[in-house]
């Protein structure tokens, strides 16, 4: 006879979400590297999301949600004179960090973006030294923010070594809810309860579709879908904070949990994936490992998986520029993700799409020695049919070399290279790129450009004693970490 109950009997927490949990609440970050790279990408998130600024398309989206509303001890978002609900601000913040494709980037299994989580670290940590200064107790310091970035780091790319997302059809921002949630809570100030409730709940909650980074329907949606993913976990910590019950079993509950629900099928066939994969793994305990690796944009606001392919078309650009008429085909030798994320055919239909365009972003720099934001907008686009011109004689092959080592732990690389052969039958060398400026492999060679990218960055913005003052506050590990975060965030309000 079938069973006409359920057994109600609450659990414990999954055991992922307690691991979680004490990761966040119990671990000490002692790594140099890791807290001098989290210095780095914090000037880095912040000038991205100051040259996004210059884009209509984004500002259209910051500010309150009703006009003229006044908020006690506000956060600020950076670059604006917004001062706003730290949920509001962690949507505007991680909306401008993203909107350009530029900052950091996480490869594995998952990909993503762990610097999306400051839009919640930030407008929290702002909110929090603001009204404890008013309450007469010490600030947040930037250490605080420093911390959380390493941890939210940590999670987000520990969790997408081996677990993909993208295979059963949901979009990486996911991790960014989770994670967000983790150190957010902390910062709020949780203790262990009500940190497992947070983050029961971001596995319960509602995880986007990745339909929107990908043909037919790329879109803008991608360049906010982080900052509405670091934001909702603002609002997940602070209901946890009020005491709000937590949902043990948000994974593992059979038939409603998260893996039976939503990671348990491939999204191509619908099939069931065997048994020991229906779960996540975590193929290393949390530590520091993550940011220790980050990959950091430098060179162009391009998809990290194009990004050797657009230094590759930039070295061939002197060999090609009077030449573009005479080529025959272009032959873009890549890596398997690359093929399945962003290699395209057929006409795009906006910024979000093309930078999302492997064949694009190799035949923008081809004809014009360069790739910058700009080169994404319609009436770029317009202006060049050269370029679509060029894509339609692009034919895109895998190395499994390539492949292999894109995944492989002592390497990472994120290699492409581009040969071009012209009528006559002649061709250019085959130039190839394994791993990008920004990777830990180049990292010497890449900071000294990052740091000039943060400075431009600031001064889209500020007038030049104020990036002056800021750049060398950013500069100095020791005093930026005992900086509070009110000030520090002061001194980027217009």
């Amino acid at each position: 006879m079938s069973a006409t109950f359920d057994l109600n009997e609450r659990p414990d927490y999954d055991d992922l979400i307690q691991t979680i949990a004490d990761y966040t609440l119990g671990y000490r970050i002692k790594s140099k590297e890791a807290w001098n790279t989290a210095r780095n990408c914090l000037m880095d998130t912040l000038g991205c999301g100051l040259l996004a600024l210059r884009f209509p398309e984004c500002t259209k989206h910051l500010g309150p949600i009703v006009e003229g509303t006044v908020v006690p001890h506000g956060a600020r978002v950076p670059g604006t004179s917004f001062r706003l609900d730290p949920v509001k601000a962690a949507w505007d913040i991680g909306c401008i960090i993203r909107w350009l494709d530029y900052n950091d980037t996480w490869l594995a299994a998952e990909w993503g973006h762990p610097s999306d989580n400051l839009g919640g670290i930030l407008a929290v940590a702002d909110h929090l030294s603001q009204k404890r200064v008013a309450e007469g107790k010490a600030p947040l310091i930037m250490k605080d923010v420093l911390e959380a970035m390493i941890m939210a780091h940590e999670i987000q790319g520990v969790l997408a070594l081996e677990n993909s997302f993208n295979r059963v059809g949901l979009d990486h921002v996911v991790l960014v809810k989770v994670a967000s949630t983790a150190v957010t809570a902390k910062l709020m100030g949780a203790n262990r309860e009500q940190l497992l409730s947070a983050l029961s709940h971001a596995w319960v909650d509602g995880q986007s579709l990745r339909t929107y980074r990908h043909a037919p329907n790329a879109g803008s949606r991608k360049s906010w879908a982080a900052g509405d993913a670091t934001s909702r976990a603002v609002r997940l910590a602070d209901i946890a904070m009020r005491g709000e019950m937590g949902i043990p079993s948000a994974l593992t509950a059979p038939q409603w949990g998260f893996y039976d629900v939503l990671f348990s099928k491939t999204n191509k066939d619908q099939r069931l994936k065997p048994e020991d994969k229906r779960q996540f793994s975590l193929p290393q305990a949390f530590g520091s490992y993550v940011m220790e690796n980050i990959l950091f944009k430098i060179s162009f606001p391009a998809e990290f998986h194009a990004q050797t392919a657009a230094e590759a078309a930039v070295t061939l650009h002197p060999q090609v520029k009077d030449r573009i008429d005479e080529i025959d085909r272009i032959v873009i030798t890549t890596h398997e993700s690359a093929i399945r994320i962003i290699s395209k055919q057929g006409k795009l239909a906006n910024a979000a799409d093309r930078d999302h365009c492997l064949q694009y972003m190799a035949a923008v720099p081809l004809i014009f020695g360069n790739l910058t934001a700009e080169h994404y907008e319609d009436s770029f686009h317009e202006a060049n049919p050269v370029i679509d011109r060029l894509r339609e004689k692009m034919e895109v092959v895998e190395d499994e070399r390539y492949t292999r080592e894109y995944l492989e732990e002592d390497k990472r690389s994120i290699a492409n290279s581009i040969q071009v052969l012209f009528k006559d039958g002649s061709s250019t060398d085959k130039v190839g790129v394994e791993y990008p400026i920004g990777h830990r492999r180049r990292r010497k060679e890449g900071i000294p450009l990052l740091e000039d990218k943060f400075h431009n960055n600031l001064a889209t913005r500020f007038p030049d004693q104020r990036c002056d003052q800021i750049y060398q506050l950013c500069k100095d590990q020791k005093v930026l970490e005992v900086t509070s975060v009110h000030e520090f965030v002061s001194l980027f309000v217009i």
